[in-house]
């Protein structure tokens, strides 16, 4: 990859970072800057070996008191794909993907080895549910950086959990198993630009939380932004209901988007899996 670090700094973030000259070509650190989600794929098939390997490497990410307690289902068979597809028909392209995956939190396993050793389970609350999906996540940042590793490109799914039951049906998911996210993958069909993101000092804070410059980050990044990636201004979500913006930047459209309830019946969901929330 030409890219240094600091440049793909500079592009995601907007700014300048001194970087050390041992790290500007550095290939861990590089690859996880140059990130990009990709939804287009060529028709190669991904081989079933590299996919276990890729597979291997998410799964050896840090575990929770190494409960190790997330899984992954691979959606082989390409009907069952199809179907999942057709559950969420805004994004066609889940259905040609070569490989789809669904990272689910696993806190059966756990419950089952002390049913096995013959210990009580004394963790029957929400931190359980919230480690498995934690670890789960640890997991898919994992296999997003190893696909990219591998020439691969991939994109998760936050939308499945839209569907969570039926999902979990189509899974066979028993209790204490839920799906946290799907992920398609494959050799990318084209190049994507690098999505910028909100300044570093959004996200950094040094000894306290200090969002004191949130609507300077917002309006820079918001003009930076709609330079780089400009909205569609025909797109506007719902203008019915809230009319049409002049300026359409990034945040008009995400709190248009989060205006919108969804997944409120994930809790539920949860629950139905024997997860105790409290």
């Amino acid at each position: 990859m030409s890219d240094t670090l600091s440049s793909l700094i500079e592009a995601r973030f907007g700014e300048r970072v001194e970087v050390p000259g041992a790290l500007e070509r550095d290939p861990e650190l590089t690859g996880l800057a140059a990130h990009r989600s990709h939804r287009s794929f060529t028709s190669e098939p991904v081989p079933p070996a590299v996919l276990r390997a890729l597979l291997a490497a998410a799964f050896s990410a840090p575990a929770k008191s190494d409960l190790q307690q997330s899984c992954v289902v691979h959606v082989s068979d390409r009907s069952d794909q199809e179907r999942i597809a057709a559950l969420i028909p805004s994004m066609p392209w889940i259905a040609g993907a070569p490989v789809l995956l669904v990272f689910c939190g696993d806190n059966r396993r756990i419950r089952r080895i002390c049913e096995l050793r013959g210990t009580p389970f004394a963790n029957d609350h929400f931190d359980s549910f919230f480690n498995a999906a934690v670890d789960t996540g640890l997991v898919m940042a994992g296999f997003i950086r190893a696909a990219q590793a591998a020439g691969l490109g991939c994109c998760p799914l936050s939308v499945v959990r839209n569907h969570a039951a039926e999902v979990s049906r189509m899974l066979g998911l028993p209790d204490y198993v839920f799906p946290v996210a799907g992920m398609v993958a494959g050799y990318p069909a084209k190049e994507r630009r690098i999505t910028p993101r909100l300044p570093l000092d959004a996200f950094v804070h040094d000894n306290c939380y200090d969002d004191s410059g949130f609507e300077r980050w917002i309006a820079s990044y918001d003009a930076r932004r709609h330079v780089m990636l400009p909205l569609n201004p025909d797109r506007q979500r719902d203008p019915a209901r809230f009319g049409r913006a002049e300026f359409y930047g990034w945040s008009e459209d995400k709190a248009r988007q989060v205006a919108v309830s969804e997944r409120g019946d994930f809790g539920e969901f949860v629950r139905s899996k024997r997860f105790r929330l409290d």
